[in-house]
């Protein structure tokens, strides 16, 4: 079925992804009203045109210690996937078994998820709206986030856990396809280099987390797979405490296909992370 998909789609499509601006201080971004006189944000961002490469006709060599990350079909048993209940019951325990599959690990951790449905006009994280698809380039956790998420969630396992190898992977899923509206480009790990990634604080109410904002560099090489259905999903590490060559962390974020129709239906999907420990 991939194969002939992948035949009556375009090879690649030519869009445009935005990226961090520089600045000379280090980049902020408040969850919550800030403060009196203080900015939301002091990051901006700018366009640029990149090639986004159809996945699908590669999808075999794919590997998440190579170019970090994997699609794969993988239909679920959920039928609503806005009940928390059942998303706890059903769906945590599929993706628990389908990364210990995936990545061959000795414990997976389930820890959180996020739905986003696509409101036009409506900022990510405003009062009482549901979280929109991210338009950035980005990656979830740092080199000092990844480690402190450990911390935090076992906080009495964490310095025994923390001396082995142990990575986080985003499970990605549209939960209405065929997929139009906001599709997700990921960056080959390969062609990411360290001094791309710049760390954002991230302010919460009761913590300060980090994620990495991304410097454009036109050696970046960029995928998605088009009009992807509710049975099929993307596994992205977004951190890896291996420094030995191996994928560590993979960028990504939304963009505007344009091969879609005039009126999509609006994105909706569910994003999935957990924590992989390996032996």
């Amino acid at each position: 079925m991939a194969t002939h998909r992948a035949l009556e789609q375009p090879a690649q499509v030519a869009a445009s992804l935005n990226y961090f601006i520089a600045l000379q201080d280090k980049p902020y971004s408040y969850t919550f009203d800030p403060p009196l006189g203080v900015l939301q944000t002091n990051v901006g961002y700018r366009a640029h045109p990149v090639v986004i490469h159809n996945l699908r006709p590669i999808a075999t060599e794919l590997s998440l210690d190579v170019q970090g990350f994997l699609w794969m079909t993988q239909p679920s048993a959920v039928r609503n996937f806005h009940d928390v209940d059942e998303l706890r019951r059903v769906y945590y325990p599929e993706a628990q078994a389908l990364l210990q599959a995936a990545t061959g690990s000795s414990r997976v951790v389930v820890f959180d998820h996020t739905l986003r449905v696509r409101v036009d006009g409506v900022a990510d994280r405003a009062s009482g709206q549901p979280r929109q698809p991210v338009p950035r380039v980005h990656n979830d956790y740092t080199q000092r986030s990844g480690p402190q998420r450990v911390r935090d969630l076992l906080p009495e396992e964490a310095e025994e856990l923390l001396e082995r190898r142990f990575s986080i992977v985003n499970l990605w899923r549209p939960i209405r396809g065929p997929l139009q509206d906001a599709p997700l480009a990921i960056c080959d790990a390969r062609t990411l280099a360290a001094e791309d990634l710049v760390p954002l604080d991230l302010i919460y109410r009761d913590r300060v987390g980090e994620t990495y904002l991304v410097h454009y560099s036109p050696r970046h090489r960029w995928y998605y797979a088009p009009e992807m259905s509710s049975d099929e999903v993307l596994l992205l590490k977004t951190y890896d405490s291996a420094e030995d060559g191996r994928a560590r962390f993979v960028v990504h974020g939304a963009f505007e296909d344009p091969n879609a129709p005039l009126h999509p239906v609006p994105r909706a999907s569910i994003e999935l992370r957990a924590l992989v420990f390996y032996s």
